[in-house]
């Protein structure tokens, strides 16, 4: 059985329970009940628990789309939660997401213990950017690369809110973007890439995790500083614990490398696991 690395949560998130193929959460002051398709098993609260806690909803209307539903009367849709330093920007959108994914904590604590004053850090789909703000805070030099022009304009307003500075906003595919720093010979002390398991690129291209996954290591090892680290978070069946360590023995040499599953314990004692963490140190 593989090894699990646990969320721990914090005063302003915690997963309060999660089954029937969905969770219940607490985001600061706002509980929100989504959909999880790895909560497959019963929740430890009644429905009747749930809607009483919960101030929102959200009901699916596609597997990629839906509503939220306020279950507390007429409440904004948008709030402010902090992780230590960092001030995060939450906002409910038709995707069922709200802008963070709290089992990435652990890798927030990595990156924190991990890099100083004047390392360099690259963050690969980076999504809404608590990671890159997090090496900013440690005083790093940070690149934040993200396809999604809306993501990158979150990511910005969360820097801002943080009271951080100096982030250098990448608008790009994350893949072609490292191999042209790798051309110019970028190195970096910290590598973080949180690829999506499939989708349909610019030009049409169709992007799976599986096939890219290979390209993106090598990638990263080549970017990599001496002594540096590179964490990948991955999302797919397609691509389990074994194809992973295949592919990093034949890439890494000499390096550590621990695969684990991202996980969260809720506060009922039920455990949510995420996907799989492949950290890769020494070098």
């Amino acid at each position: 059985m593989i090894k699990r690395t646990f969320t721990a949560p914090w005063p302003d998130y915690e997963l309060i329970d999660a089954g029937n193929n969905q969770k219940l959460e607490r985001w600061g002051d706002v509980v929100t009940i989504r959909p999880e398709m790895n909560a497959y098993f019963e929740p430890i609260l009644s429905k009747k628990d749930w809607l009483a806690k919960a101030h929102f909803e959200f009901i699916e209307s596609s597997s990629s789309a839906g509503e939220w539903k306020s279950l507390q009367g007429d409440l904004a849709h948008d709030w402010q939660i902090t992780f230590n330093n960092i001030t995060i920007n939450l906002h409910l959108t038709k995707f069922k997401h709200v802008g963070l994914f709290p089992e990435q904590r652990a890798n927030w604590d990595f990156i924190a213990e991990n890099l100083k004053q004047g390392d360099r850090f690259l963050n690969l789909f980076a999504y809404t950017g608590v990671a890159s703000l997090v090496a900013r805070d440690q005083g790093a030099e940070v690149l934040h690369c993200d396809s999604v022009k809306q993501i990158i304009k979150w990511g910005k307003e969360n820097m801002e809110s943080s009271g951080l500075t100096d982030v250098h906003w990448v608008l790009e595919d994350a893949l072609k973007f490292a191999q042209r720093e790798i051309k110019r010979g970028k190195q970096y002390q910290g590598l973080i890439m949180d690829p999506p398991a499939f989708g349909i690129g610019a030009k049409k291209e169709r992007w799976k995790i599986e096939n890219k996954f290979p390209e993106l290591i090598q990638a990263a090892l080549a970017l990599r500083a001496k002594g540096g680290f590179i964490i990948a978070n991955t999302y797919s069946p397609r691509l389990d614990a074994q194809r992973i360590r295949e592919i990093t023995n034949q890439l890494c040499h000499g390096e550590k490398v621990e695969v684990t599953t991202l996980s969260v314990k809720s506060q009922t004692g039920k455990i949510l696991e995420y996907g799989l963490r492949t950290v890769i140190t020494g070098g």
